[in-house]
């Protein structure tokens, strides 16, 4: 495994397979990660063990060659996120990468009011998967459809959220750090939150710092990867 406190760089085979922390920035896509190793390496397949939005930074697990075969494994560990919900504001994605569609007063919450909502996300729940998503309905992706302002019927989903603690409290903005099984959506979580509230909320800022065990403490920043691999290649 490739990570920031790997010293011996003279035995790494992307295309025989390597498996890579890297810290995803902000702005970026996914898929812009793979490629960016793809073409600093020269290996030809690399992926993956869950996608990241664009807003959001942290933990890419991602394999190159004949470890992409073991991608499943690292998808179905538990996810540890941080970040923000904002009270009072909506958007189509939920999160800061579309517009403000909606505000409302959120001065009279209390903590109390907050902790007692958390308490209802915690365990097993139902979600229904957001528009501005990668799922795919009849060969297209949720999001391309949702640029276009249509809307297509999701059914919900099950998934469990082992731990919500909220962190701190600077309304409008509710810190939290959640632990959560694969295919969770937490603009989703913020979006619902907000309605339980009556206020509306956003998913303010996002970053996964965990997933499984593996930290990402441990992980290289691509612009890191990309020049000791550009420069090693060389």
């Amino acid at each position: 495994m490739l990570t920031n406190k790997t010293n011996d760089l003279t035995n790494i085979n992307f295309n025989e397979g390597e498996i890579i922390l890297i810290d995803k920035p902000q702005g970026w896509s996914s898929f812009k990660v793979i490629k960016e190793i793809r073409k600093a390496t020269g290996v030809k397949k690399a992926g993956h063990a869950g996608t990241l939005d664009p807003m959001a930074t942290g933990l890419l697990i991602v394999a190159t060659g004949k470890k992409t075969k073991t991608l499943d494994q690292y998808q179905a560990l538990p996810k540890t996120y941080t970040g923000t919900i904002t009270l009072g504001k909506m958007s189509p994605s939920m999160d800061l990468e579309t517009e403000i569609i909606s505000e409302k007063a959120y001065d009279h919450i209390s903590e109390n009011d907050i902790y007692k909502v958390r308490d209802e996300f915690l365990g097993t729940i139902q979600q229904i998967p957001p528009m501005y998503s990668a799922i795919k309905y009849k060969g297209k992706n949720l999001y391309h459809l949702a640029r276009k302002g249509k809307t297509i019927e999701r059914e919900p989903r099950e998934v469990t959220v082992y731990n919500f603690d909220i962190n701190k409290i600077e309304l409008p903005d509710v810190h939290f750090e959640i632990k959560c099984t694969k295919g969770t959506y937490i603009r989703v979580i913020a979006n619902d939150f907000g309605e339980k509230l009556g206020c509306g909320g956003l998913l303010g800022s996002l970053r996964r710092t965990k997933i499984g065990e593996y930290s990402v403490d441990d992980a290289l920043k691509i612009d890191e990867f990309v020049k000791i691999f550009s420069d090693f290649r060389k």
